[in-house]
């Protein structure tokens, strides 16, 4: 089973999906176009984010960062920095320590996040999505801002008026994406930001294709709930590019490779609508506000899969 992921939604959804099969036999995708650097340390707080949820590490209040860390590093820090505004928790810089550490010695983010998630006892396969960098970039009117500025610093303020994706023309897929969705038994999208999470994935050379050509059902889990995000700026981002912000909005951008697609039932009167483009549509409760309803969303999610017909015979429950 493959999923692509990047956020916080995509996390508890797959912290829920963990208990539902087993993880073994699951392959995350994760997008690394968040990536950024601080204090000379390489970050990715997307593949860690993801890594710790299913360690079962993660600060749970805030979606992100390790339990019960201390900022005392951070607040040292500021001596000699003007910008602290990134929070690095004091066990968090250990992972970004042994990162920035192994890249610098040869070896890519690939090997590099396979060695973090094994040293966390994550028993999913965890990739990034290429080796080379890729950096999102938000215009606002302020200008050009990398994608954590303008999320973190600047609290995702400002009117958007275009996203890129510096580097990724010369970007390729990490060894395996491309495998892990054409061999999958499901393919799953789970409620992650369309633009920013999902969107630099896609836009590497082979991904969306290999998501056409994939024999397993494509099934994606709106990330809006009544036209707003759970977190994130999801909401203003789509409007700032002109998308239609609604789940049937974030369905239009996937439907060239999607099967299914999951509504919340508060969008359940978008059914339709969707169905009409040739997808099926589950609607069920997406709000993952605890373990077991994250759980519940994973299970109804592989039920419709199972449904749908895998390539395969479905994968086992725990």
């Amino acid at each position: 089973m493959t999923a692509l992921a990047g956020g916080v939604g995509a996390a508890r959804f797959l912290r829920g999906l963990a208990r539902v099969i087993d993880p073994a036999r699951l392959c995350v995708i994760v997008n690394t176009a968040d990536d950024d650097e601080f204090f000379g340390l390489h970050v990715s707080p997307d593949l860690d984010t993801i890594t710790y949820t299913l360690a079962g590490a993660v600060d749970q209040g805030k979606g992100w960062g390790l339990r019960d860390d201390t900022f005392r590093c951070l607040h040292a820090l500021g001596r000699y920095y003007a910008d602290t505004w990134f929070g690095l928790g004091d066990a968090d810089i250990a992972t970004h320590l042994f990162r920035t550490q192994q890249l610098r010695q040869g070896r890519s983010l690939t090997e590099v996040t396979a060695a973090i998630t094994q040293a966390w006892g994550v028993r999913a396969t965890v990739l990034p999505m290429s080796n080379e960098p890729v950096r999102t970039i938000v215009h606002t009117e302020a200008g050009a801002l990398p994608f954590q500025e303008y999320l973190v610093k600047r609290r995702g303020e400002g009117q958007v008026e275009q996203v890129e994706f510096h580097g990724i023309a010369a970007a390729t897929p990490a060894p395996g994406v491309c495998e892990a969705i054409l061999r999958a038994t499901l393919v799953i999208l789970p409620p992650s930001n369309p633009i920013v999470s999902i969107g630099p994935i896609l836009a590497l050379p082979g991904v969306r294709q290999a998501l056409q050509e994939t024999r397993a059902p494509v099934i994606a889990i709106s990330p809006l709930v009544a036209g707003k995000p759970i977190k994130g700026p999801a909401d203003r981002l789509l409007r700032g590019l002109g998308i239609e912000v609604s789940a049937a909005g974030v369905a239009s951008l996937y439907r060239d490779f999607l099967d299914s697609f999951v509504l919340d039932t508060q969008d359940a009167d978008q059914r339709e609508r969707i169905e009409q483009w040739g997808l099926t549509v589950l609607v069920t409760d997406t709000i993952m506000s605890t373990v077991d309803k994250a759980a519940a969303l994973a299970q109804a999610v592989v039920e419709w899969g199972c449904r749908k017909g895998f390539a395969e015979s479905p994968p086992p429950y725990r």
